[in-house]
């Protein structure tokens, strides 16, 4: 089957050919024919399948007819990251260049201004996340009245970032006559309420098992023998200069485990840069922009990359961390092995991480992930100590100093005796005075100096009256 028998006008494929696609995927397939009859769709498929076509190709085909209005935009995509809504606004202006469609991008990170002066003009397409979106709205700058087809891409990754509210606030600002496509990788139950709630007799597209991985990834795994990040990221060093590692991305539970690892890497001579929510927008854009022109070599990610970004050619996904949640271990590892091509995977396994890894296999349907042999690696960073840490109380025998041990009374050298204070006088040069006295301020407290230099003994010449009283027996 060829796109041409979907029923996409002559335009649509002249730009699908321009962008090198041939044969429609699985769930365009399933998706598009029911899409282009106005139709809910409810598109259920692994991440990497094809799902952003599902939507924009029948999209751009409807809204070729009509014209958009000022701040009422014609249809709407909600994703969940402001990379994935790039992404989407990527793929409207490379399907649609035959059309002269008219879109805006409202995402954080950039300036309310130049995205209102699009709102103002009219567009056909409006892509957003769900914040932004609605910030837009409440400053009284944006109507969904007009809105003809709606998008919730990702939904499932919506529900994880808990934009769920806002997904079904923003469902009931727009007309009941709208036509709703709504793809998810993953069906959990307060998905499937949302559906039930605003999608009228959708067809349900399901071209794979929920949470399956592809099958054009190899997947591997490393046991760390003990719960150490020096060793961790010794093994991630040593994976990374596997021969087959063209380029990759490095997955990490937390922001902050990816700051450390990318300067870890850079530290030894890998070219690595970091991507997480808190990072500044324009960094975000350059670094995947460097990282999809071969630039950078290594992506060090947080989930806010795992889910929908279609990064091309990429050879291989690395989860430092285990993933908390087993639906985002097969999103992270859909990053490669995307359009057919081979991908690998590979993963690092602490003891601490067992649950976690038993709930993948679970998830996954696997019995084991194959395991590679890094034991000679660990027996020799064991012993060059890479894998142990000074402790605060012992430390270790090559670092620690020899204890001083206390000299004996006989080795002690004696103490130097203390001068006896000198009665005598301090001698005066011939030809020279001595020094006037200083004038002693007014108000001062302190006591005026001797004129001689004779030492005090005891008390002085003077003795307190309490002193020489008889006590009383």
């Amino acid at each position: 089957m060829s796109f041409a028998d979907l029923g996409l006008e002559p335009k649509l494929l002249d730009a699908i050919a321009a962008a090198g696609y041939e044969t429609p995927t699985p769930i365009q397939k399933e998706a598009i024919p029911p899409a282009l009859e106005n139709r809910d769709v409810l598109g259920i498929a692994q991440t990497g399948t094809g799902k952003t076509a599902s939507f924009t190709l029948p999209m751009i085909q409807r809204l070729g007819r009509g014209r958009a209005k000022a701040r009422m935009p014609r249809s709407l995509v909600l994703a969940p990251t402001r990379e994935l809504a790039a992404q989407v606004a990527e793929n409207f202006e490379k399907y649609g260049a035959n059309h002269k469609l008219s879109m805006a991008l409202l995402i954080g990170g950039v300036s309310f201004g130049d995205q209102d002066a699009k709102l103002t003009r009219g567009v056909d397409v409006l892509v957003a996340t769900p914040g932004r979106l609605l910030d837009h709205f409440e400053r009284g700058r944006l109507l969904l009245t007009g809105i003809e087809v709606m998008v919730v891409d990702e939904a499932d990754r919506m529900l994880d970032m808990g934009f769920i509210p806002d997904i079904e606030r923003i469902f009931k600002l727009t007309p009941m006559t709208r036509q709703t496509l709504f793809f998810s990788a993953t069906m959990p139950p307060e998905i499937q309420r949302i559906t039930d709630q605003f999608l009228h007799n959708p067809v349900r597209v399901e071209v794979a098992k929920p949470a399956t991985a592809a099958d054009t990834i190899s997947q591997r795994m490393v046991r760390v023998p003990i719960k150490d990040d020096r060793t961790k990221r010794a093994a991630l060093r040593e994976l990374l200069t596997h021969k087959d590692v063209r380029n990759g991305i490095i997955f990490c539970n937390r922001k902050s485990t990816v700051d450390v690892i990318a300067k870890s890497l850079q530290k030894h001579g890998f070219n690595a840069r970091p991507i997480h929510g808190d990072l500044a927008q324009a960094f975000r854009t350059e670094t995947l922009d460097k990282f999809r022109s071969g630039e950078v070599q290594f992506l060090v990610a947080s989930d806010v990359a795992a889910r929908g970004l279609d990064i091309p050619n990429v050879s291989h996904v690395f989860n430092y961390d285990v993933p908390i949640h087993a639906d985002d271990y097969i999103h992270r590892i859909g990053r490669t092995g995307r359009a057919g091509k081979k991908g690998a995977a590979m993963m690092l396994v602490t003891p601490a991480d067992a649950k976690f890894y038993a709930a993948i296999l679970k998830t996954t349907g696997a019995e084991e992930i194959e395991a590679l042999d890094f034991s000679v690696f660990f027996e020799e960073h064991a012993a060059g100590g890479g894998h142990r840490r000074p402790s605060r109380d012992k430390p270790d025998d090559n670092r620690s100093r020899p204890r001083r041990q206390p000299r004996k009374p006989e080795e002690r050298k004696p103490e130097p005796a203390k001068a006896e204070a000198s009665s005598e006088q301090p001698k005066v040069e011939a030809n020279k005075e001595p020094p006037a006295p200083r004038r002693r301020r007014s108000g001062s407290t302190s006591a005026p100096k001797r004129d001689n230099a004779e030492p005090i003994i005891g008390m002085g010449d003077h003795i307190p009256d309490f002193i020489t009283r008889a006590v009383a027996g």
